[in-house]
Order: structure tokens, then C-alpha cells, then sequence
């Protein structure tokens, strides 16, 4: 299994998600518990305050098991050095994509800003997941559009279009050839409806671990039970936990 959406515990700054700091074999231990055999790994800090030093902490983190886990840098792209920063992860660090957060970031992905971000992430062959469901600012619609300036740089939809837009989120999968979509923390309702209408290899999976408040990871262990309970065959199941997320990685790989 590949958990295509986790995130780091380091906390520089300060975030009201709460959670709780672990080390790298903490997460390992958890992945093992869980059968994850690798994981896409987000800062978390880098967010909420965009820094160089964000990114060196998720590097030094995911490089402590390069073979498990492997990280996707991310930096504000209203700051005039974002896309030298972005340059710099790829080139310096090792990391292997981007994760953009629109209201977080406090920005839109309609800007021009972004443009020279996705060119930089297309000359690495990297990829891009951008958290989705919330709007104004993070409508799988919009985003969707982002994917069509950018056609060579595949775009995840993080969140399946969350409660509220899973709708969004799996029409806009239909029809844009470069976006994909994770479910998490989508509902179950909706995961099923997604696995049985989107493009049979476009759908991924994420727990959102890391922000828990327990090393353990709980609440990501509840939502890989719950896969179970969607009624999914063994070939969506296949599809989406290993050979999706893994031809992905295979792409972005340098």
C-alpha cells in the first residue's frame, strides 16, 4: 500500500491542528502497524510559514528512510523567490514533488504566480498536490483549470473534494486528463460512488497521518479500516492503493 498524503511533525511554528511531535521510526512503526509500505510525506510547518527551513526539515526527515518515504516540498508562491525555492528542492534536496494549500497559502490558483512554480516542477518531472474541497479558494474546479495551463505536470486533487465537492472533484477527474484525485478524508458514501466512476487509474488514497495527536497515528488507522466497509473489489482496491500511487512515482522519479 501506498499512502499518497501524510505529513511531517515538526513544528517550528505555531498551527491550530494541534498534533503531537514523533520521530521517523515512530512513522515507520505506524506504516508497518498499517501494512503502508511507502508514504508521500507533506511539510506541515512550511504551510503555515513558508521557509527554506520547512523544506530542509522534511528532507532530512523523509532521507532517514529514502526507500519508504518520500517528500513533496512546498513554499508561498506570492514570495518573488518561490519558484528558485521550489528549484531548490528538487535539485538540492532530493524531494520529489509540491504541495500547494490555496487558503492556507493565502493565494489563488488562477494567478500568473503560479505559472513559473509548474514550469519548474515540469522540467523535474515532479508532481503537484494541491489540497482541495474548501472553497473559495480550493474547488476542484479551479484547481482542475490550474492542470489545464499545465498540462504536462500531473496535478492530485488532496482531498477528493472533501464532504462538501466530491461531486466537483470526480467530474473534474473525468475530464482533465492530468488530474487525479486522493481520497481523503472524503466519506465513505462518496468514496465508493468516486472508485466506480472516475478513471479506473486516476484514484489514490491518503490517511492524512501526522496530524494526530497520538505517535500512533489512530484516527489514519481508522480510515484505512474503513476502506472495507466501501464494498470495493479487489481490483479498485489493487488499482488504487499500489499501482496508481506507484506509476505516479515512477513518473516523477529523475
Amino acid at each position: 500500500m501506498i499512502d499518497f498524503h501524510t505529513h511531517t511533525p515538526i513544528w517550528r511554528g505555531t498551527s491550530w491542528l494541534g498534533g503531537t511531535t514523533f520521530s521517523a521510526d515512530d512513522f515507520i512503526d505506524f506504516m508497518d502497524t498499517c501494512g503502508i509500505d511507502r508514504a508521500v510525506v507533506l511539510s506541515h510547518d512550511g504551510l503555515f510559514d513558508s521557509t527554506p527551513e520547512a523544506n530542509d526539515d522534511l528532507a532530512r526527515f523523509v532521507a532517514q528512510y529514502p526507500d519508504r518515504l518520500i517528500g513533496f516540498g512546498t513554499y508561498s508562491p506570492r514570495k518573488p523567490s518561490a519558484a528558485a525555492e521550489i528549484e531548490r528542492t528538487f535539485t538540492e534536496l532530493g524531494l520529489r514533488g509540491v504541495k500547494l494549500h490555496p487558503w492556507l497559502q493565502g493565494f489563488s490558483v488562477h494567478e500568473v504566480a503560479l505559472d513559473p512554480i509548474l514550469e519548474v516542477v515540469a522540467t523535474h518531472n515532479g508532481l503537484v498536490l494541491c489540497h482541495d474541497g474548501t472553497p473559495p479558494y480550493a474547488t476542484p474546479t479551479q484547481i482542475a483549470t490550474l492542470a489545464r495551463r499545465h498540462p504536462n505536470v500531473p496535478i492530485i486533487l488532496g482531498h477528493g473534494g472533501l464532504h462538501d465537492l466530491w461531486r466537483e472533484a470526480l467530474v473534474c477527474t473525468q475530464d482533465t486528463e492530468n488530474l487525479y484525485l486522493c481520497i481523503c478524508g472524503t466519506p465513505p458514501y462518496a468514496a465508493k460512488t468516486i472508485l466506480d466512476r472516475a478513471p479506473a487509474h486516476k484514484v489514490l488514497f491518503g490517511t492524512d497521518a501526522g496530524l494526530s495527536d497520538k505517535a500512533s497515528q489512530d484516527f489514519a488507522v481508522a480510515r484505512i479500516r474503513e476502506i472495507d466497509e466501501w464494498g470495493v473489489t479487489p481490483e479498485q482496491r489493487q488499482a488504487m492503493l499500489v499501482d496508481n500511487p506507484r506509476r505516479l512515482l515512477e513518473k516523477s522519479t529523475r
